[in-house]
């Protein structure tokens, strides 16, 4: 039941391309996101939150974006489970580079880093705990960023329902080609009330891997204003559907 590991890294470890030419909306300084995860007929299953903070390392400025999942309540006492997730982008141009990611349940426990070289074009992956899984991955053309920013960065391609955006995403260790395409407007309800939005649904192009083989599928319904904010999250599997639902968010004005 590995519901709330595949939420966490299907919405936070996919890192889709962008040209090179194009302009990376980012999340800024101080924004965070608040989510209550779901699961079937469990509406508080777990919660997380993403975050973003500006750093100095080496002299040079760096975003951080932050990500803390975790269940709770009846679904803890079964099935325990934490991750933690961390992206490192350059803000001057929204190159990604590194992330690291690290759960742990009751059977089992994850931790990897990936760091990106652009001049070599290749990805170090390393899998702390299982040293044979390491290696360097060439990378794709283009400028990988998480989903998140990947979906925030839709209000910039002006997708229309029916229109799609070819991206490049890797999950875990693999890339993968994926078509992202709105599929349609639609009001949703909101712990806020009714929110326009914009449903957009990554597709995997080729012959299906990973979650996809398994007749996997995500949705993200984003709203349908400047701030692009990704509302609900849906990741449909064989077992049942989790999801995340937006509960709170603190523009850059407000966090502390």
């Amino acid at each position: 039941m590995n519901f709330l590991r595949l939420l966490l890294l299907s919405s936070l470890l996919w890192h889709a391309a962008a040209r090179a030419d194009e302009a990376v909306t980012l999340l800024r300084p101080g924004e965070t996101l608040t989510y209550r995860v779901g699961w079937g007929v469990l509406g508080h299953a777990g919660d997380l939150k993403i975050s973003a903070q500006a750093e100095t390392i080496d002299d040079a400025a760096r975003l951080r974006v932050t990500t803390t999942s975790s269940s709770r309540g009846l679904v803890r006492m079964l099935y325990p489970f934490d991750g933690d997730v961390w992206t490192l982008f350059d803000p001057h141009d929204g190159r990604l580079l590194g992330a690291s990611a690290t759960t742990r349940s009751s059977k089992e426990k994850t931790h990897a880093t990936i760091t990106f070289d652009y001049e070599k074009r290749e990805a170090s992956y390393v899998d702390h705990l299982n040293a044979s899984r390491s290696a360097a991955v060439p990378l794709p053309d283009g400028r990988p960023m998480d989903l998140i920013t990947a979906l925030i960065q839709a209000r910039a391609w002006g997708l229309t329902p029916g229109q799609s955006r070819d991206a490049m995403v890797l999950f875990d260790d693999e890339f993968y080609a994926l078509k992202i395409t709105a599929e349609r407007e639609e009001t949703i309800t909101t712990p806020k009330g009714p929110r326009r939005t914009l449903l957009l649904i990554p597709r995997m192009i080729g012959k299906p891997k990973g979650m996809f083989r398994r007749g996997g599928e995500v949705r993200v319904w984003v709203s349908a204003d400047e701030d692009r904010l990704p509302l609900r999250f849906e990741v449909k599997l064989k077992v049942g559907t989790a999801y995340a639902v937006l509960t709170d968010y603190r523009p850059p004005a407000e966090a502390k």
